[in-house]
């Protein structure tokens, strides 16, 4: 009776614990007060910078406000102004333009060391995201002896639109990546204030999947972000393709489309254009994207890499299996309008791109389909990410690619996505939890795995620890990724005969091959 005792007293401590305050420490601005929830405290809604309003509104994120008082962090911020969601199935969240604002989690019980520390970008192809849904909290990877931070940061036209108009007012003659300088003034608080909380300012590590992915491999290519972070993790997301491909990134031809969009909402300047609410902007035309504006984006991340001029540190990257079975209906794919399908989404492509896929009867459309969109919009920019990694960096890459399957039920939103576009989520956050589907021991294996694999390249820039599968560092020559799934292994980069011929088409696109001496 004695043990069992003891293990309820120990129980009532915990609980007791929950919603009770923490310490108050100072940070920008004053002091704050967190949560504390059983054996970590957690800091919710911590403004990072001044709320982004009317004149404040497309220009860089500015010194939050001071206060007097303690400060009780123990409410979310509400998301940044956006349409829709970052995720299906994701519960609409709460919006304002006073959104700038980040949540973080952390053992409650002081260590003798300075923590490495976590910080999560969430991505929405940059027009969607909310850094308080559950499914991105730190609890579970602050127990395995990190802090977690995450944070909002503007979407859509507030967060990426570029203009004549805005680049005339700029000091930098730029204008278009206001979401990208939200993402380093957050980086900035964190390299300021995580002392504070127990947090090594040395070891930060920026993780992400999708946008938030891409978002890393440009915070790689800019030199204001130069410092910031000492380690990167990008899920299924970056940007290597020719900016020949893109062109609306340039700053000149981003400018006509923000002009097009003012004009649209009958805004005959920008004072007019600040003055609009907010759900008005959302209602535009406006095509949300970044910008190579010469000031937080002055070159892309392939052209950095081949300058030597990337924000040198080590990498773990790759992406799923499945990508493409939660972006695009399958069940609609036919092979007598596979081509022109694929031509209305993304334009007229080579032929030898399309011949790469095989798509004679529907079977086989629809097989095609998903592996084409696989690769062109994760499989070849993580694949060339490594590359150049192993060709231009000091520092390793550790590349992998995620094939297991999850839980997800039939009568779910997620039924028959297999190992798809965001199915690794709840195995980096280790958050099976949060959902009552039927997890295996297999899935609760492979998220104990994963992330200990995350928290550990976090803490020594290396993934590998006691008791788990060994991981190589990627070498461009043997090209091995480590298969994330039921067992876990080492492999052959997969699908490399259709990614060597996006390699072949960018190579000739850009006039040069991805990497020098190729």
């Amino acid at each position: 009776m004695k043990g069992f005792a003891n293990a309820v007293a120990a129980v009532i401590a915990v609980l007791s614990t929950v919603g009770a305050a923490s310490a108050a420490v100072r940070v920008d601005g004053g002091e704050v007060q967190g949560e504390r929830q059983g054996d970590l405290t957690v800091y919710k809604g911590l403004p990072f910078a001044a709320p982004p309003l009317g004149d404040l509104r497309w220009r860089p994120p500015q010194p939050p406000p001071p206060w007097s008082n303690v400060k009780r962090a123990d409410r979310f911020a509400p998301a940044c102004m956006q349409k829709g969601v970052s995720m299906p199935g994701e519960a609409p969240p709460a919006m304002s333009e006073d959104c700038l604002y980040l949540n973080i989690w952390a053992p409650a019980q002081a260590s003798p060391k300075p923590l490495p520390v976590m910080v999560f970008i969430y991505g929405g192809g940059f027009n969607n995201g909310a850094a308080a849904m559950p499914l991105y909290w730190g609890d579970r990877l602050a127990r395995k002896g990190v802090i977690v931070v995450n944070f909002g940061y503007r979407v859509g036209p507030l967060g990426f639109l570029a203009s004549s108009d805005l680049s005339l007012e700029s000091p930098h003659h730029a204008s278009g990546d206001y979401g990208l300088m939200d993402q380093i003034a957050a980086l900035q608080w964190v390299q300021r204030n995580i002392a504070s909380l127990g947090g090594d300012p040395r070891r930060v590590t920026v993780f992400r999947q999708s946008a938030g992915a891409m978002s890393i491999s440009l915070l790689m290519a800019s030199p204001q972000a130069t410092g910031l972070f000492s380690g990167a993790i990008a899920q299924s997301g970056g940007v290597f393709e020719p900016i020949q491909l893109a062109p609306n990134w340039i700053l000149a031809n981003a400018e006509k489309q923000g002009d097009a969009y003012a004009a649209s909402l009958g805004a005959p300047s920008l004072a007019a254009l600040r003055r609009l609410p907010a759900e008005r902007l959302l209602d535009g035309n406006a095509i949300a994207h970044p910008v190579l504006e010469g000031y937080v984006l002055p070159r892309s991340p392939q052209e950095a890499y081949a300058a030597r001029r990337q924000n040198d540190v080590p990498i773990l990257i790759g992406s799923n299996e499945e990508e493409a079975r939660s972006l695009v209906d399958l069940s609609t794919v036919k092979a007598a309008s596979f081509s022109a399908d694929i031509a209305h989404a993304w334009g007229a492509l080579p032929p030898p791109l399309l011949d790469a896929y095989p798509h004679a009867t529907d079977a086989e459309a629809k097989t095609a389909r998903a592996a084409f969109e696989r690769d062109l919009r994760f499989g070849w920019d993580m694949w060339a990410w490594a590359r150049l990694q192993a060709a231009d960096s000091a520092h390793p890459a550790y590349y992998y690619h995620f094939v297991q399957q999850p839980a997800f039920p039939a009568i779910s939103i997620y039924a028959g996505w297999g190992a798809s576009h965001y199915a690794e989520l709840w195995y980096v956050f280790d958050h099976l939890d949060q959902e009552r589907w039927p997890w295996t021991p297999a899935d609760r294996a492979l998220a104990e795995t994963i992330s200990t694999y995350w928290t550990n390249f976090t803490k020594y820039g290396d993934p590998n620890g006691p008791g788990l599968p060994h991981w190589p560092a990627f070498d461009k020559g043997t090209a091995q990724a480590l298969y994330l799934g039921d067992p876990i292994h080492l492999g052959a980069v997969g699908d490399l005969d259709t990614l060597k011929v996006f390699d072949g088409i960018y190579a000739s696109v850009r006039g040069s091959p991805l990497i020098g001496g190729q």
